[in-house]
């Protein structure tokens, strides 16, 4: 009998059991047609429902307000890192810089025009998310990612700006309500928090589009996607499928306020075993401690045993806790599909290794 297996994993990651299953089952027979959903043709009848029940959910689940689209691409959110400049960047561009993630976004902006660094956590190895910056009031926009995967740090709030607001929410989107009239465009890879790997979804205000002096290419330009309704070019048809059935079980398992309660519970069992037990601590300042990505190291007296304690978790079906290179020790990814029985299963772990040594 094989191991039941606790899946960690920062992204690609887990999802609902029921959703897998789903998109299985059409991978083999969608929709009853006798054909699989990777060769179905993405302008079949039977699709566009898909693709339409999909964006109506994510402006149903994050109450996304009239004058915004909401469009299913390809390229990872790393597209945007180039797309969003290229569609909003006119002269200059704020940039808050929490993580690697936010500093290469920032990176492929200054390609399109001046780009500030209003804040940077980086001489802290971004353990915190700054506060207090200030944004100049002639940026074209304010560049924020709220979550931060390798770091464990998150801005669970809407910050207040003088100028419009962009958001890579990747790996907390869903997991929280978000005002989303602040911001003109919010994007995320769908690995962490939506679906499989291969799809973006991006919300933007159209009347913040085609104001650029510059040609944008028609691919580049999300106005082309906004009229084309996600179909201008074939778009990632099974990955679409896979969120919208995730989206189907936000929706059924309380909406991002459920959602909300249920990374809270998860995150506050797992901080409170990592404050108690000697051996382990937290790497991020308490106040900026994402509920997505739960960072950890050993205590420096017990720092010869991490390998050991890595071999433990693996042992008990734990899986992906190995902390990035960059931070190292133990990241414990709890996204919306996450267990209590995942999390339990950790903290008993943390503390039958304290005991052990």
């Amino acid at each position: 009998m094989q191991m039941k297996k606790y899946n960690f994993n920062a992204g690609p990651s887990m999802l609902p059991r029921e959703v897998i299953e789903a998109t299985a089952a059409a991978c083999l027979d969608f929709d009853g047609c006798g054909l699989s959903l990777m060769e179905i043709s993405h302008r079949a009848k039977s699709f566009q429902p898909v693709l339409d029940e999909a964006v109506s959910l994510v402006k149903e689940l994050l109450a996304v307000p009239e004058g915004y689209s909401v469009l299913f691409l390809g390229g990872g959110a790393s597209m945007e890192f180039c797309r969003v400049p290229y569609n909003f960047l006119e002269k200059k561009a704020a940039y808050l810089n929490t993580g690697t993630w936010a500093r290469k976004a920032m990176e492929e902006a200054r390609l399109f025009g001046e780009v500030v660094e209003v804040a940077s956590s980086a001489v802290d190895n971004y353990s915190y998310i700054p506060k207090g910056f200030e944004v100049p009031a002639d940026a074209d926009y304010l560049h924020i990612t709220t979550n931060n995967t390798i770091f464990g740090t998150e801005m669970r709030y809407d910050p207040v700006s003088p100028v419009p607001m962009v958001a890579d929410m990747s790996s907390d989107i869903f997991s929280r309500p978000v005002d989303v009239s602040k911001y003109i465009c919010i994007y995320a890879g769908a690995q962490k928090n939506l679906s499989m790997a291969g799809v973006n979804v991006i919300i933007v205000k159209d009347d913040a589009l085609e104001k650029m002096s510059r040609t944008i290419p028609t691919i580049l330009n999300y106005m082309t996607h906004v009229k084309g309704g996600s179909m201008f070019n074939t778009p990632p048809v099974v990955p679409i499928y896979c969120a919208l059935q995730n989206l189907r079980w936000i929706k059924a398992n309380g909406g991002v306020e459920g959602m909300a309660v249920r990374a809270r519970e998860r995150a506050d069992v797992l901080y409170a075993e990592i404050d108690r037990n000697k051996m382990f601590r937290g790497t991020a300042a308490r106040e900026d401690r994402s509920r997505m990505n739960i960072c950890f190291v050993m205590n420096e007296a017990y720092k010869n045993l991490e390998g050991d304690f890595l071999t433990m978790a693996a042992e008990r079906g734990l899986v992906g806790i190995k902390g990035h290179r960059s931070v190292g020790g133990f990241r414990a990814s709890c996204y919306n599909a996450q267990t209590m029985e995942a999390v339990d299963t950790l903290v008993q772990c943390m503390r039958d290794f304290e005991d052990l040594h």
